[in-house]
Formats: C-alpha cells, structure tokens, sequence
C-alpha cells in the first residue's frame, strides 16, 4: 500500500481511520480509467485487480463503485459484478441532445432572470477550473474537465429555480457519457468560448440572450460529438 492510502492513527485512542481523501482519490482513479476507455464500455471491473493496483482495502473501492453506479457510468449485476456502462449509440445521443435543447434554454433563461450573485460566483469558479485544466496526462485532464462540464450545466439547471428541469438532467448524467464517447481536444476549447457566452448573458440578466447561447452550445456540442458516426 502506498504511503498516501495508508490507514494512519487517529491519535491516542490507537484507532486507524482512513484519511479523508481516500475515498475522494479512489474514485478519481477509478472514473478516469473508465474515461480514458482503459476500462472500456461494457468491460468487466474486478475489485480484486483495483484492489492490488490501487493498494487499498475493499470498501473504498466498493463505495466508489456505488458512486459511479448512480452517475449510470457502472452497472452491477447480481451473481456477477461490476462492468462499465454500455457506450452511447447514434440514436441514444440524438435522443440526449433533443431533451437538452428543450430544456437547457429555457434554463438558461430563468437562471439569467434569478440566479443569485453568490451562485453566478460559484459558476464562474468552476468556469476557471475548466479553462486550467491542461496539465498532464491528455485524457486524464479530459475526464477532468468532463466532470467540471457537467457541474457547469447542473448549477444552471439549479439555478433556473425549477427542481423538475435540474432532477430531470441530473439522472440523465449526461456530461460524463459524452465526453466518455469521443476524446476530442477542441471541445474543450470550443465550450470555454461557448461557456463565456452563457455566463455573460446570466450576469447581464439577459433571458433572451442566455437562451440563445445555451442553445448555440448544445447545438455545436452535438456537432462535435456527432462526428464519432460519421463514417457510419
């Protein structure tokens, strides 16, 4: 076991407890194996083999495996265990990309109308974390910034004050299954740009405007993420 993942001692009551990150580190490690597609869609996970290569006991490995399973990116199986999520098909995507562009938009909007100053704060931050992420390895950052495109749209969803439209995106967890579809470096770049629009939409108050770059976003993301059926 790593000096990191090691249980340490909760002082002098002698009792080990795991340190705070652990659970946090374990599931970062997990999440962009299956964003990188080296554990690829449908493949089986083994907790023994994360477990050695991991260096760390069961339970971590387990909770982490159950937070995946409710972002719908792992599946357990009764009898037999854990497996990555099925990749999205062409039909399943053009589905996706229908529901968002009658429903972010109109999100857009009414976040733009009452969103409040400390959460266009917050999603300015989260703004600036995806514009940092450029360092190391390419589809680590990737699964990085996926994560962060994915807080990005919730916020908005949450802050357009209708909890059916931010309950609705959430379980789709769409942002996580896209950018698992199709390592494509200019769309991150592309979505910082198209990001800025919406933010500054929101921050002039600005429906109309906030709609329109919403939806200019989804339809250029669609773009992008369409051309991995091109050739089909």
């Amino acid at each position: 076991m790593t000096k990191d993942l090691k249980d340490i001692a909760s002082g002098e009551t002698g009792l080990l407890r795991r340190p705070p990150r652990l659970g946090e580190e374990v599931y970062n490690a997990i999440y962009a194996q299956l964003m990188s597609l080296k554990i690829p869609p449908g493949g089986r996970i083994s907790v023994d083999n994360l477990v050695r290569e991991l260096g760390v006991s069961q339970t971590p490995i387990r909770e982490a495996l159950s937070r995946l399973e409710a972002q719908g990116l792992v599946i357990k199986t009764h009898l037999i265990g854990y497996s990555a999520a099925a990749q999205l098909d062409r039909q399943r995507l053009e589905q996706l990309y229908e529901l968002r562009l009658l429903v972010e938009p109109y999100a857009a909007a009414r976040a733009a109308e009452g969103m409040t100053e400390d959460a266009i704060a917050a999603l300015e931050t989260v703004d600036v974390e995806m514009r940092s992420v450029r360092k190391g390895d390419a589809r680590l950052a990737y699964g990085q910034f996926a994560q962060s495109d994915g807080l990005f749209h919730d916020m908005i969803a949450l802050g357009s004050g209708n909890a059916l439209i931010h309950e609705t995106l959430a379980r789709l967890h769409t942002h996580v299954h896209l950018f698992r579809l199709y390592f494509h470096s200019r769309a991150t770049s592309d979505a910082n740009d198209e990001h800025a629009l919406i933010i500054q939409s929101i921050k002039a108050r600005d429906p109309a405007a906030a709609e329109r770059a919403m939806r200019q976003h989804i339809e250029r993301s669609r773009r992008r993420f369409m051309t991995i059926f091109q050739a089909e």
